[in-house]
């Protein structure tokens, strides 16, 4: 039987340690696009990465993948050090394992007809025609798009594109999906269809799913956050512990989901109340909370 030390270190998919990089560092003032950052994700969690424009977000997603190598430290999918010389067969099986939807589903798209599209990484795999037959119409059903099994990619919406770049990566049977700002281009539609796939394949499929965005009311669907800041790791933890930190979600150049906004205003002009709400639910709670709270003490 595995010990509680043991047991916790197999549930982690995704370490890092102490992971730097630089784009260019033979420059006169090199600038680091990430410095020493240590984090750890489990098996089946749901993450989003949070920071403002430049802050490193999109290149701790690049280096998940290998897309890039780190200029120091360590990166250990599933217990292997992946920062070593990897052989062209080691780096396609550790992108079957990590699979990436980028932001414009146009650069992800490489086939003319859907199916033949999310058909290329199981070819690539080397992978029987009947499996890759079986890959790819599981692959479709899972994001809602078997009927444009036939159709031409180019004539899709923004969101359907999407959703067929998902299916690709899906039909390599990934362990971990990470999704690079890949609603930023879509329209508010477009946004909860993919975002309600990340959920799904999470929840009921235990993918692991990595959401790097910018958009708050996106990270506050996650299971945990990690917030960076020029490189640097400055926060992480449960939406609410994040969002009831007005400061920190201030000097990461974030903004507060609406809900949390006004909890947070409602504190700051001397009103008693939980400001740790997130979804407008919520925040009817917090305020009908504040109010007993204050008839109970008048009535004193």
């Amino acid at each position: 039987m595995l010990s509680k030390e043991n047991e916790a270190k197999e549930n982690i998919l995704i370490e890092t340690r102490d992971l730097s990089f630089m784009y260019d560092p033979e420059a006169r003032h090199p600038d680091y696009a990430l410095k020493n950052l240590s984090v750890s994700i489990k098996r089946g969690e749901y993450v989003a990465v949070v920071g403002r424009n430049g802050s490193g977000k999109s290149t701790f997603a690049k280096l998940m993948n290998m897309i890039l190598e780190p200029t120091s430290g360590e990166i250990i999918i599933g217990g292997t050090d992946i920062t070593g010389d990897l052989t062209d067969e080691q780096l396609l099986e550790l992108r079957r394992r990590v699979g990436m939807v980028f932001q414009n589903p146009d650069n992800q798209l490489v086939a003319t007809i859907v199916e033949e599209d999310v058909a290329f990484g199981p070819e690539n795999l080397g992978l029987e025609p009947a499996e890759i037959r079986r890959r790819v119409d599981e692959a479709l059903a899972a994001v809602g798009m078997s009927e444009y099994a036939k159709k031409e990619p180019h004539r899709l919406s923004g969101g359907q594109k999407q959703r067929v770049a998902i299916a690709g990566i899906i039909a390599m049977m990934p362990e971990c999906m990470i999704f690079d700002e890949s609603t930023a281009m879509l329209d508010p539609s477009g946004r909860r269809e993919v975002v309600g796939l990340m959920e799904k394949l999470n929840r009921e499929r235990g993918i692991t799913v990595i959401n790097i965005t910018h958009l708050m009311s996106e990270a506050a669907r996650a299971d945990r956050i990690l917030v960076i800041n020029q490189g640097e790791l400055i926060g992480e933890g449960t939406p609410k512990e994040i969002f009831s930190d007005a400061r920190l979600v201030a000097v990461a150049g974030l903004e507060l989901p609406q809900s949390s906004r006004l909890l947070h205003a409602l504190h700051d002009v001397g009103v008693d109340i939980d400001v740790s709400g997130i979804t407008a639910s919520e925040c009817a709670d917090r305020i009908v909370e504040a109010i007993e709270k204050r008839k109970s003490a008048v009535n004193k």
